[in-house]
This record gives C-alpha cells, sequence and structure tokens, in this order.
C-alpha cells in the first residue's frame, strides 16, 4: 500500500540523531536507521497501512535503540578502562547560533555519559519528548507507555539528570579561542599555560577500549592534568603528530593526526567559567573509523622507540 507521509529518506537525519542520543556510538546509529528503513519497505510491501512515514520510523528507530542499549549494557560491563561515545563531527550548521546551542547542549559527551544514568526506556521517553519535541500521546505509542506513565517516566529522567548534568555557559567564540590556546600549549609541551587553562577539579578521561594505549583510570587536579597533557605534547610533537581544530559533539575539540593524515585519537573539551573543566581522549581505533583511515597507535610508538636517539 503506497504511503502517504513524507519521504523516508528524508528523515534519515532525524532518525540518527535520535539513535545517536540513544546509543552514543555512529556505527551502531547507522546501522539501526538502515534496519529500520528495511522494515518499513517490507511493511509497504506487505500491504501494511502506514499513516505517517514519521511516526513509525521513529517507533521503529527508538524501539531498536532500546533493545541494542539492552544488550549493550551487558557488554559495557566487561569494557577495558573507560567508556567514552564515539565522536561525531559537528562542524556544519555553524551559522546559526541558536540551532548550534541546542546542538550542544543535547550532543556534548558530558551530555551523553549523564543519559547512562536512565534505563533504555527512561532515555527515549526523555530524549523523544525534551530533545526531540514529541507529544507525549506520539511518546507512549513508541514506548508502549500510557501516556500518564510516560509523563511519569520523564519527571524521573529530569530529576536523575538535573542530578548531574552541567552546561556550558561560555559563548562559542570563548570555547574555540580557549581551545586554540590550549592545544597550542599542549603542542609546545608548555606546564604553566596549560596550569593558566585548567580548572582546580579539571579531569581527564580516555577510551582506548583495550585496542590502544590509554590511561585506563580518571586523572584529576591541575598538577597532573597539566604535566600529563604536556609529556603528550612533547611526544605528539617527536612523532611529528599535530592536533587539527575541530568542532566534536557540539564542544570545541580537536582530530589528532599523524604524518600521513591518518587520525590516531580525537580530543573533546568542557569549556565554562573560562577554563577547560575535562579533557576526553577517544584512542580505541573501532570509535574513530567512520571519521577517516585510522593509525595503528601501537606501531607508530615502537617505531619512534626504536628510532636512534639524537646526539
Amino acid at each position: 500500500m503506497t504511503d502517504p507521509g513524507e519521504p523516508a529518506e528524508a528523515l534519515r537525519p532525524l532518525l540518527f540523531s535520535i539513535a545517536y542520543r540513544m546509543l552514543g556510538s555512529v556505527s551502531d546509529a547507522e546501522d539501526i536507521v538502515q534496519d529500520s528503513f528495511v522494515r518499513h519497505q517490507r511493511a509497504l510491501a506487505g500491504g501494511a497501512r502506514i499513516d505517517s512515514t514519521r511516526a513509525y520510523l521513529s517507533a521503529v528507530t527508538t524501539r531498536l535503540a532500546i533493545d541494542h542499549l539492552r544488550s549493550a549494557r551487558v557488554r559495557r560491563e566487561s569494557y577495558v578502562g573507560q567508556w567514552l561515545p564515539e565522536p561525531l563531527l559537528t562542524d556544519e550548521g555553524k551559522a546559526d547560533p541558536a540551532a548550534h546551542a541546542e546542538q550542544a547542549d543535547s550532543l556534548s559527551m558530558a551530555f551523553l555519559l549523564v543519559l547512562e544514568r536512565l534505563n533504555p526506556v527512561e532515555r527515549a521517553v526523555f530524549l523523544l519528548h525534551d530533545v526531540f519535541g514529541y507529544g507525549y500521546d506520539e511518546v507512549a505509542g513508541i514506548v508502549g507507555k500510557s501516556e500518564a506513565n510516560s509523563r511519569q517516566l520523564a519527571t524521573r529522567a529530569r530529576r536523575r539528570l538535573d542530578e548531574r548534568r552541567r552546561r556550558f555557559d561560555a559563548s562559542r567564540q570563548e570555547q574555540q579561542d580557549l581551545a586554540e590556546r590550549f592545544f597550542a600549549a599542549v603542542g609546545d609541551g608548555d606546564v604553566d599555560e596549560l596550569v593558566g587553562m585548567l580548572a582546580a577539579d579539571v579531569v581527564v578521561y580516555g577510551d582506548g577500549g583495550g585496542k590502544a594505549p590509554q590511561w585506563t583510570v580518571p586523572i584529576a587536579g591541575v598538577d597532573k592534568v597539566s604535566r600529563l597533557l604536556a609529556a603528550v605534547g612533547r611526544q605528539m610533537r617527536e612523532m611529528g603528530i599535530r592536533a587539527e581544530l575541530r568542532e566534536i559533539n557540539g564542544q570545541p575539540g580537536a582530530l589528532v593526526l599523524d604524518p600521513d593524515g591518518q587520525i590516531t585519537n580525537v580530543f573533546v573539551l568542557d569549556v565554562a567559567d573560562g577554563a577547560v573543566q575535562t579533557v576526553r581522549s577517544v584512542i580505541n581505533p573501532d570509535k574513530l573509523r567512520h571519521l577517516g583511515p585510522v593509525a595503528d597507535v601501537r606501531a607508530l610508538m615502537r617505531a619512534h622507540r626504536e628510532q636512534p636517539a639524537a646526539e
């Protein structure tokens, strides 16, 4: 039966946005969206009556994401080191400050990590209503709950998120300016300059997933973090690795590239009150492949160690 709703392909950005925020994974979100399209086509071919393409695909995408999350939680328990979301480049749409502010808030790694406190259905209800503007009647149909129950789930999710959620009030220009200074100081290995840009309770997180060298526990405090980052910068300089400033998950960050232009890792910064509050590094190669060719970091480090010392 012909579907009278809007073209399915036009909904791909919306569906990906829902799935990515649910899962924190670009590759899994893309797979789920594709699966949703396949199910939509099968339903039409089978003669199903679909009054709204948007409602149908939103429901299928959300339900698949809920199912995936339930199985993913088991895998996360055995994940090596710290788990961070897959980084998403968000340089597009720079001309719209309002859109950027909304995007930065709901896409930031800090926000996606806070969402981990919610169970899959709570996360779906909160995102669909508070982020994507679906009515409670629509949300109820998608998650298979009553409208009243959906309201209760959203209220509970909001309360749990507000306990940990931190908004970053720095303007976009302030974030960019600080990021430029930050990565310049890292590249120079300048401890004193870094100290002046880091919050007193700054924390560094790293995600190597056991597949690339990375610190496996959070490192906190200005002294430890500044020295760590300065050492990382010196090593990058010796190996010919450079940081290319980019906007990642709506936040200032950088793609770190080897001499051949392959990605070694991604840095993302949380900036507030004129200082860098958090530094997150994703170096797990499985989480970087969607961004471009990925370097073999272990091989780079091995080659660096085997280089003869300069006289």
